[in-house]
């Protein structure tokens, strides 16, 4: 897939949104400055665009004026949190609208939201006998339903998306609970992980990884058989 473009003057939080995309699976490239970004559309394709609203020179209006006629959705991100605000930044044809500040996980499932609407992005995503159809939010095992809460579905998203990869407790509460859960990390994300466990049969696949937090382990490759 192309990468997501992130247009936002405030460095740190163009950073956060570009870590949790990557961690989301999704490519990203993120720029400060409006002019730099309408460059950028102009040169390169883009999957989607989140825009600031309030920038300095050229502001996220103008912006998604230039964007439009490439035919890339855009997502605003923006403190303004008005109705009246809301409302123009949908009628000037943004596909979707997000008010600072938000929730790791609010952002990563708006973002797939749009991709799924605008026929984008990543749709299944498989391990194993799993298989996830996130343009229906449904999950099969061989072929069968498997009935997970809202938060465990996320997870599993998570842990599909870093395959291989060790992630921090933290990091998955931040994630998929979000900045200002107040809850116990530790106590959370093992019980999640533990019912995703029992209800995938996944003991070893969702490795613990010690002082860290899971890792979900990547298929081996199969070995050919030699003939003799």
């Amino acid at each position: 897939m192309e990468p997501i473009l992130i247009v936002d003057d405030e460095e740190p939080i163009a950073a956060l949104i570009r870590r949790t995309l990557t961690g989301g699976g999704y490519p990203c490239v993120a720029v400060t400055d409006s002019g730099l970004a309408a460059d950028l559309v102009e040169r390169n394709r883009y999957e989607l665009v989140l825009l600031d609203i309030m920038m300095p020179g050229v502001d996220g209006y103008d912006l998604l004026r230039y964007i439009r006629p490439t035919g890339t959705p855009v997502i605003f991100l923006t403190a303004k949190a008005a109705l009246e605000d809301r409302v123009q930044g949908l009628h000037q044809g943004a596909d979707d609208y997000i008010v600072k500040p938000f929730a790791p996980a609010e952002l990563l499932a708006r973002v797939e939201a749009v991709l799924r609407r605008t026929g984008r992005g990543m749709a299944v995503l498989r391990a194993w006998d799993v298989t996830v159809d996130t343009a229906r939010q449904q999950v099969t095992q061989n072929g069968a339903p498997v009935e997970l809460t809202p938060k465990e579905y996320e997870l599993l998203l998570l842990l599909l998306r870093n395959r291989g990869r060790a992630l921090y407790r933290d990091y998955i509460l931040e994630t998929v609970w979000g900045l200002d859960a107040e809850l116990d990390t530790a106590r959370t994300v093992d019980t999640h992980i533990r019912r995703l466990r029992r209800k995938l049969g996944w003991d070893s696949q969702i490795e613990t990884v010690w002082r860290v937090g899971y890792c979900l382990q990547p298929e081996e490759p199969k070995q050919e058989v030699p003939r003799c």
